[in-house]
């Protein structure tokens, strides 16, 4: 080789090398400005599937509604959904596992009042062929606090979700389906409440949980016939909701989890209208329940011991210590040191052997054969 070539080459080296590093320092620059701008665009929502639509079912993915699944199964005791199709909109991802938790709006046609109604399914319902055809058990899960315009449950942070796939998993839960509906019609300013009750004169919200909410489920999801697959579960003015609901309707529903709950409605609402007051209040239900000789229900009660649950110890130990009998069925889980807050309930619906106790009580999914 000439020197002559070989100084060609030497350049043709060096202009490969060059355009090697500038290669390189262009890939580095890309890849840090992306780790930059990636948790700004993810913040934004920018690579969110939030607002989209979704199925819950198993025969129509991708794309389509919720229920609709054709599946059958040996068991008598499923309900297909019956429609129509709600429009549910993705609105959060649990990140344990992926599962979609979903929103519509409903226009209740029992009560008259539309809201909002949150829900979600277990990866059972949604990715197992085993329980394609199975009906799953609901928890209709309500908020304390002002209970509009959303409901806390449908939040990751609380982590309700992902506990339930968790429990199930370790054999402490069935697999649960969750409605998170509203629960009240209007912010509750200065204390404004409606106990989750039909008060005269104000929106039907004892008919909105009780009987549109469970509407809604049964149009779109395999859900179980009977009230051995349906139950409530909420904390403060959500747990006196629930816990009201599940006496004076014990036809439909059997069990509760009642966190930190009120024990008699109190909302300023009932003003003028004892009679009807008196028609939700769990103390009276439970000892018409009682005199009936049934059916039996089971009220699973927590409460901690520090803050407004101190004062709220003492009237839920009352009531476990005067209506268990006959029918009525009760567990009390204190928490030492639990707060009024979904950081103390969610965590001791296990290791306090509520979501055990409702869960050996209740009917879960036959798998197919």
């Amino acid at each position: 080789m000439t020197h002559s070539s070989q100084g060609a080459y030497r350049s043709h080296g060096h202009q490969r090398a060059a355009r090697a590093k500038r290669w390189i320092l262009a890939v580095v620059c890309i890849a840090v400005l992306g780790g930059l701008a990636w948790p700004l665009l993810d913040r934004f929502e920018v690579f969110s599937d939030q607002g989209d639509p979704i199925s819950f079912d198993q025969e129509n993915k991708p794309g389509g509604q919720a229920g609709g699944n054709s599946g059958r199964s040996g068991d008598a005791q499923v309900s297909l959904p019956t429609g129509p199709k709600a429009d549910f909109k993705i609105s959060g991802t649990v990140p344990e596992d992926g599962t979609k938790i979903a929103v519509t709006t409903l226009a209740g046609r029992k009560s008259g009042f539309t809201g909002k109604v949150w829900v979600w399914a277990p990866k059972e319902y949604t990715d197992d062929p085993k329980y394609a055809g199975s009906g799953f058990p609901v928890m209709i899960a309500l908020p304390g606090g002002p209970g509009y315009p959303s409901n806390y449950w449908m939040g990751t942070n609380l982590k309700l979700e992902a506990s339930i796939s968790r429990w199930f998993h370790e054999g402490r839960s069935l697999p649960f389906i969750l409605a998170m509906p509203v629960l009240n019609p209007h912010p509750d300013i200065g204390g404004l409440y409606w106990d989750g009750s039909d008060i005269p004169g104000q929106p039907r919200m004892g008919t909105w949980l009780t009987e549109d909410v469970p509407d809604l489920i049964r149009a779109n999801f395999r859900t179980i016939k009977s009230r051995d697959g349906w139950c409530f579960m909420g904390s403060s003015t959500g747990g006196f909701a629930g816990l009201k609901s599940v006496l004076q309707k014990p036809d439909t529903f059997k069990a509760v989890i009642a966190s930190g709950p009120d024990i008699v409605p109190d909302s300023r609402l009932w003003n003028g209208h004892e009679t009807e007051q008196a028609a939700n209040n769990p103390k009276v239900l439970a000892q018409r329940l009682i005199a009936a000789r049934g059916p039996d229900v089971y009220l699973a009660f927590q409460v901690g011991t520090v803050g407004s649950d101190a004062q709220a110890k003492g009237p839920i130990e009352d009531f476990v210590a005067r209506y268990t009998r006959g029918p009525v069925k009760t567990r009390l889980s204190v928490i030492q040191g639990g707060r009024h807050d979904a950081a103390s309930y969610v965590p001791n619906m296990a290791t306090g052997g509520l979501i055990q106790w409702i869960s050996e009580h209740m009917r879960g999914p036959v798998p197919g054969s």
